[in-house]
């Protein structure tokens, strides 16, 4: 049986700690929510293991909510044209194709700025550019445009077939919203498990290596989501939330211990993918804060 899994590359995306994200599950989950929802693998692990009757997921970025649901309504649709711009590809060399990247990146920022209505297109070449731009990122500039650069890739699967069908499955029952996180608290109540999964707190001023919105998430933002994190549970909900460990570079950065010093604070190792230096990619920590002891 084919599971399933992102149909995206996504920068901080949590494929890599599914088995330790899997031991916070609650044992039933008959309702879930997702308020930064990215590349969406605990949400297709949960998905694929619990079928829950309710599912909400939301984002900022209105492009990604706009592929989810073109894969849930539109995906045979989507799978033609994916498919077109594949076998122009494979027919390419690297000159062309990086010709034909820029000529794409283009286009869906011409389709995204204008907000013309063209919803299968954009999904089209989100994904395309997904895996055609430099390590999966989504950045934009200060004017909202797209402008991560060509990844040279020679031969990528610009559309697995087989995991959109599956995806599209999936998500007949999920609700999508774009917005602020803080707007799914009405759908969150008793029955709800949350992940959360937010901007990361940059363990330095240049590792704040992309904006995936052109207003960023400050500290202050940080501490807003903290109070949103005691909202819910206040509420009976299950949370668990995933962020950068500030002590990987500053022992005495208390951060989010303060925080989240009423809940449950674990640190897992992870890998760091995305320094243009590769001397500098390699396992630090990642925190799991969950609200265990203080809800079930």
């Amino acid at each position: 049986m084919t599971m399933a899994k992102p149909f995206i590359k996504w920068v901080g995306g949590k494929t890599q700690l599914l088995e330790e994200i899997r031991t916070k599950y609650p044992q039933s989950i008959e309702k879930y929510c997702e308020p930064f929802v990215g590349g969406g693998a605990v949400l297709f692990d949960i998905l694929n293991t619990f079928q829950p009757k309710e599912v909400l997921i939301n984002d900022i970025n209105k492009e990604l909510i706009n592929t989810y649901s073109q894969i849930k309504t539109n995906c045979q649709n989507l799978i033609k044209e994916l498919l077109v711009l594949q076998n122009i590809y494979k027919t390419q060399d690297n000159s062309t194709n990086k010709t034909f990247y820029f000529s794409k990146r283009e286009r869906f920022n011409f389709l995204n700025l204008e907000n013309y209505s063209e919803k299968l297109e954009k999904a089209v070449l989100f994904i395309f550019l997904n895996k055609t731009c430099f390590n999966g990122l989504y950045r934009v500039n200060s004017k909202g445009q797209f402008n991560v650069p060509f990844n040279n890739a020679k031969n990528p699967l610009l559309c697995d077939e087989e995991n959109l069908i599956e995806c599209s499955k999936l998500l007949q029952n999920v609700q999508m919203r774009v917005g602020d996180y803080s707007e799914c608290k009405s759908f969150i109540d008793e029955k709800t498990f949350v992940y959360i999964d937010p901007p990361y707190r940059p363990l330095t001023e240049t590792s704040a290596f992309t904006s995936y919105d052109k207003n960023g998430f400050s500290d202050k933002n940080q501490i807003e989501l903290g109070n949103f994190v005691s909202e819910i549970s206040k509420k009976g909900a299950k949370v668990v939330l995933s962020n950068s460990d500030p002590k990987n570079t500053n022992v005495n950065d208390n951060f989010f211990d303060e925080l989240y010093s009423q809940f449950e604070i674990e640190r897992v190792s992870a890998s760091r993918m995305i320094n243009s230096n590769a001397k500098k990619r390699g396992a630090i920590n990642e925190l799991l804060i969950t609200n265990i002891a203080s809800v079930f």
